[in-house]
């Protein structure tokens, strides 16, 4: 984080003036806002020798700014987005999720020495856990591919790989005007890579700006020849890296990314990640005389250098935090771009699938699945079907509540804080590969990053007493002896009728559970779905006789589950819901959770299951990777993590009036509830 030795302010001090003289500050909200939480004051009017003076980098406008702390003797703070910033170029509108706040210079910038480039020469950066924590960010960014800018096609193929990567600029970026590089560079740069590698493909990657048409490229029409070509789709930087055999910059952040990938990029100007003996350089820096390794060059550019800012709960954060953010944004982007044509959705659910999936593009609906191909088939669309509508053979998206649901039942019509989409098949239908088993195999080896932030979120859901609904009730008194939980289930739920084979029925259930466990006391907790009236699977009382010791009504799940000895079930999330608190369950359906080690399993065979992964890889599969969450304060595409402090602190709007209406109505006339529950 910014602090005192990085030419910030030390926690606790008082805001210090921050003199600007570019409308930009008053313009752009999020920037003054990340300046305010990092200790400054931003200010229009006449500095003091003991103010600081702010300007953006070395842009246009930063004279007036220079001139302004020559003449007061105020000393000059140079303000820029930080590496990892937005989805889009700012030129977008989109704000920064981070900046740096230079007190010494500027990074692009080798004429003075910037903060960056003290904290690269002087600090440590030997420390274990810093380094871990970068290469965790390293891995992480890679995997999600994040970079500056991360609006990048995951549809847009690499080229076969084999070839030389030249990386072209924006003409006058900053980076090259104040690195001490020209036009003259680039031309020299190309020379260069044709002469290294006679014969090689020359792929020159033109800049994202350049692309949209807002600003000119150092290479043009002429620049080419029989081996050499642009490369303007939008892959994704990390991908393109991975097939390139030799990376040629100037100063373009890409080379600092193709260092992380691995390379040893060719530069032809002076950038902040030249000089540390991570690149070929033309030229030489003489202050830096240090050799660094990838994990210490990212740790100082990555952690110790900008400000990150969080959105969500208006802080600073570190950059792990930012890269959750980050990769929830750009997943939603990535898979929402071309639109969506949603079929057979329940009048009820298109408020909430439009929030999820159509800020890049509006969802369209459609009643059938003739229709929805034939909308699908006049744009590039994806279709997508709430999976218990779905045919076999339909090859639409599945799309179910996520796990993390809401503070209320789905049968109430509260809408969802999460949703899944699968390809492939859905989660509690184990007949067929679904997208969220393919997850849990592929953690079976998690990273120490993976798995700390799933053991961490496995602390706050189960030190929270969070759940799927998140109903709270009672905390009843419980009898002595060995206590196993039995919870009941709708009876004609997808899960049941998927993933159930011997047992599939909740006194079924309660028949097997006594048989095996004859001296235990056995409670039974209804489906909440059940208990309001609104689901099949009631069991009269005089049918528990013999079978339950005590019924659970209303009751909190996640105030009984420390509590209780083991779980048997079927197929119900609260079983997943007792691994998370280290309870024992045994598995008589074929839930998402079941099969893998983690549970005594006496249900249907599931032969695709051979991977054995750990608590923390199936949290992290079934809880970050596999759902897609939406804040329901900002609307905004958000890690899990988010969604769990919604949870706790409460801050969850109601339905709008037409929900609860129909709600009520619902209830009224709930024994045909099958009429509109779909």
């Amino acid at each position: 984080m910014h602090d005192e030795a990085n030419g910030g302010l030390a926690a606790g001090a008082s805001p210090r003036r921050l003199f600007h003289f570019n409308a930009g500050f008053l313009t752009q909200r999020r920037v003054r806002r990340i300046l305010q939480l990092a200790g400054y004051q931003p200010t229009i009017g006449k500095p003091g020798a003991d103010d600081l003076v702010g300007v953006w980098g070395h842009s246009p406008y930063a004279g007036r700014g220079e001139a302004a702390a020559k003449a007061s003797g105020a000393a000059l703070v140079r303000i820029e987005d930080a590496f990892l910033r937005s989805l889009f170029p700012g030129r977008s509108g989109e704000p920064p999720l981070g900046l740096v706040i230079d007190h010494g210079g500027m990074h692009f910038d080798p004429t003075q020495p910037s903060d960056l480039e003290r904290i690269l020469t002087e600090t440590p950066l030997d420390d274990a856990a810093l380094l871990a924590r970068a290469r965790g960010a390293i891995a992480r960014l890679r995997e999600a591919q994040l970079t500056k800018y991360s609006a990048v096609d995951p549809a847009a193929a690499p080229p076969d790989p084999g070839y030389v990567l030249v990386i072209d600029q924006t003409h006058g970026d900053a980076s090259v005007t104040h690195g001490m590089a020209d036009a003259n560079s680039f031309r020299e740069m190309l020379f260069h890579a044709r002469d290294d590698h006679p014969g090689a493909r020359i792929l020159i990657k033109t800049h994202p700006e350049t692309v949209a048409g807002h600003r000119k490229g150092y290479f043009g029409p002429d620049d080419l020849d029989d081996r050499t070509a642009f490369l303007t789709d939008p892959v994704s930087p990390w991908a393109l890296l991975e097939g390139a055999i030799a990376v040629y910059t100037v100063s373009s952040q890409m080379g600092f990314e193709a260092i992380m990938a691995g390379h040893r990029p060719h530069v032809f100007g002076r950038p902040f990640y030249a000089g540390w003996g991570l690149t070929e350089d033309l030229h030489s820096i003489p202050r830096r005389h240090r050799t660094l390794t990838r994990a210490q060059l990212f740790a100082g550019a990555m952690l110790l250098y900008p400000v990150w800012y969080d959105p969500f709960h208006d802080r600073l954060c570190e950059l792990e935090e930012v890269i959750d953010i980050l990769d929830a944004q750009a997943r939603a982007w990535r898979e929402d771009r071309h639109g969506w044509v949603a079929q057979g959705m329940r009048l009820w659910k298109r408020g909430a699938i439009q929030g999820f999936f159509g800020a890049a593009k509006g969802v369209r609906f459609a009643d059938d699945l003739e229709k929805a191909r034939g909308l699908a088939a006049k744009s590039r669309a994806r279709r997508m079907v709430w999976a218990t509508q779905a045919r076999a053979d339909d090859d639409a998206v599945r799309v179910e509540d996520g796990f993390l649901r809401s503070r209320g039942l789905g049968a109430k019509l509260v809408p969802p804080l999460s949703l899944v989409c699968d390809d492939l098949g859905i989660y509690y239908d184990p007949t067929r590969e679904s997208r969220l088993e393919r997850l849990i195999a592929k953690r079976a080896d998690l990273r120490p990053d993976q798995a700390d932030r799933a053991r961490a979120l496995i602390g706050r859901i189960t030190r929270s007493g969070l759940s799927k609904y998140n109903l709270g009730g009672a905390q009843p008194d419980l009898p002595q002896g060995r206590l196993i939980l039995v919870p009941g289930q709708v009876e004609d739920d997808a899960s049941i009728l998927a993933g159930t084979e011997k047992v599939s029925t909740n006194r079924a259930l309660l028949e097997a559970a006594r048989a095996a466990n004859p001296d235990a006391v056995i409670l039974y907790k209804p489906h909440p779905d059940v208990e309001a009236g609104l689901r099949k699977g009631n069991i009269a009382p005089i049918d528990l006789v013999g079978l339950a010791d005590r019924v659970l009504d209303l009751s909190d799940p996640a105030a009984l589950l420390p509590r209780i000895d083991e779980v048997w079930t079927m197929t119900s999330l609260l079983g997943f819901e007792a691994l998370l608190r280290g309870v024992p369950v045994v598995t008589l359906g074929a839930p998402f959770y079941a099969g893998w080690g983690l549970t005594r399993h006496l249900g249907p065979h599931l032969p695709r299951r051979t991977a054995r992964p750990t608590l923390e890889a199936l949290v992290h599969a079934a809880l970050i990777d596999y759902p897609r969450y939406r804040d329901p304060v900002t609307g905004q595409p958000c890690p899990v993590e988010v969604i769990v402090t919604r949870l706790e602190d409460g801050r969850l709007p109601a339905p709008g009036m037409p929900l609860r209406l129909l709600s009520k109505i619902q209830g009224i006339f709930a024994s045909q509830a099958h009429l509109w529950r779909r």
